[in-house]
């Protein structure tokens, strides 16, 4: 970019360190290479530690940018009810991703009262703290333009008032599908409450001056609801990965072919077939050390399916750990495994871990619905296959050819791949121009 002028934003996350998981490093991400694009963010967040944090991670604390402005505030959230009420001593997700077994009553009352009476969502008790910080820091600042990114979507709310209040151009961040997002049906919305939580996805998305989505689906899936925009105000930057992170050097295991899958996965991440598949392997080609290895959250229901499968004697399972650590599992394995909950929009659901396969370098083995947005990107960086759910017969072909060419070299690594668009630094960028470009349109 030309100008070289500073452009100070406004950017409002609830997700920041020392919170963990993806939603953390794309804004992360973003205010670490802003600057290089004559962009200067303010980040407002919340107070750590009344956060609601279903991920800790403290080794993103020292990635935050030397010198970056970070304001936080307090926030009044139900959390701790929760806990308190269910014994239990871990934060859900939006969609309860981490819930073990099956919910307790307690839990069906959360999530009904979590749907009905927290409308976006059970975060939504920060925006008056957020809000009334957000007016102090503008009276002081002159800000050109401000940055909501959600989840949770209640964040987009702030955004929305600040941009009628102040009469600043703002850019929606939106990392997720909002009434659309795979697990809505799970919180049990009255007819009433689904009625507001379309009227706020409405506002945000006619109100905003740009949309920012992480795929080209979920573009596509905004542009169909009952709203008066332009599609030209939909720009898609996906998630990323940053180079900077895979300071690792591969050193994938001689001695057995190991398939790692990084991330949290429950029962809506339909691998079946895949495990049979890998159970039929492991009885032809006895002669090949087959290894299966899960790091992150993974529900019993999946534990359950990989011991009925027959393979969980060869499956190793690592708890989460820090986003060092996860990149460092990626580089000690000889497969990459993905999957895409197996859901109505599971078009528009594109992994943020995607991306950060593709900085390994690894091939990977995606269980997904072809000819999706992640179906094109696996194929345009030349970076692995992409199967469908219940594509056996495919599936053991591929295998098959992997086993051969193991036994002959168990170093499975790509050449250099197509993936520098998606870079952070990159992506930023993008970001930065949409950026300028409603600041001067406005």
């Amino acid at each position: 970019m030309e100008n070289t002028d500073i452009t100070d934003i406004l950017y409002i996350s609830y997700y920041w360190p020392p919170s963990g998981g993806p939603g953390v490093q794309r804004g992360l991400k973003f205010c670490k290479y802003f600057p290089q694009f004559s962009v200067q963010p303010t980040v407002l967040t919340v107070d750590e530690k009344q956060a609601s944090y279903p991920l800790l991670d403290l080794t993103f604390e020292k990635e935050v940018p030397q010198g970056l402005e970070v304001h936080r505030t307090a926030t009044t959230e139900p959390f701790e009810y929760y806990k308190r009420i269910s014994g239990k001593k871990e934060i859900p997700f939006s969609g309860f991703a981490n819930q073990k077994g099956k919910d307790t009553l307690v839990d069906k009352v959360f999530k009904f009262v979590r749907g009905n009476l927290f409308i976006p969502d059970a975060r939504v008790g920060w925006n008056k703290h957020a809000l009334k910080k957000a007016d102090e820091l503008l009276q002081d600042v002159k800000y050109k333009a401000i940055l909501t990114t959600s989840p949770p979507h209640s964040t987009q709310l702030i955004g929305l008032k600040l941009k009628k209040k102040h009469n600043l151009p703002w850019i929606a961040d939106l990392r997720d599908p909002w009434t659309n997002i795979h697990y809505y049906d799970q919180l049990h919305h009255t007819a009433i409450a689904k009625r507001l939580d379309e009227k706020y996805e409405q506002q945000v998305l006619e109100e905003a001056d740009a949309i920012i989505v992480t795929s080209e689906d979920t573009k596509r899936l905004f542009l169909n609801k009952p709203v008066s925009i332009d599609a030209d105000k939909i720009h898609v930057i996906p998630n990323g990965y940053d180079q900077e992170d895979f300071k690792f050097p591969s050193n994938p295991p001689k001695d057995e072919l190991l398939i790692t899958y990084v991330g949290t996965i429950t029962e809506s991440y339909n691998i079946d077939v895949f495990l049979k598949v890998l159970a039929h392997m492991m009885s032809v080609h006895s002669e090949v050390n087959f290894k299966l290895r899960f790091v992150g959250q993974v529900s019993d229901g999946v534990k359950k399916r990989i011991e009925k499968a027959g393979v969980l004697g060869i499956t190793e399972f690592i708890p989460y750990v820090p986003h060092e650590q996860a990149v460092k599992y990626m580089m000690e394995t000889t497969l990459l495994l993905l999957a895409i909950a197996d859901v109505d929009t599971v078009y528009s659901n594109v992994p943020g871990k995607l991306f950060e396969y593709l900085a390994a370098n690894k091939p990977i083995i995606c269980l997904g619905p072809v000819h999706s947005d992640t179906d094109r990107i696996i194929d345009e960086c030349g970076a692995g296959r992409l199967f469908h759910y219940t594509a056996y017969d495919l599936m053991v072909d591929h295998m098959t050819q992997v086993s051969k060419a193991w036994k002959v070299n168990p170093n499975h690594d790509l050449p250099s791949i197509n993936h520098a668009r998606y870079s952070r630094r990159a992506l930023t960028e993008e970001l930065a121009e949409v950026v300028m470009k409603v600041i001067k349109d406005r």
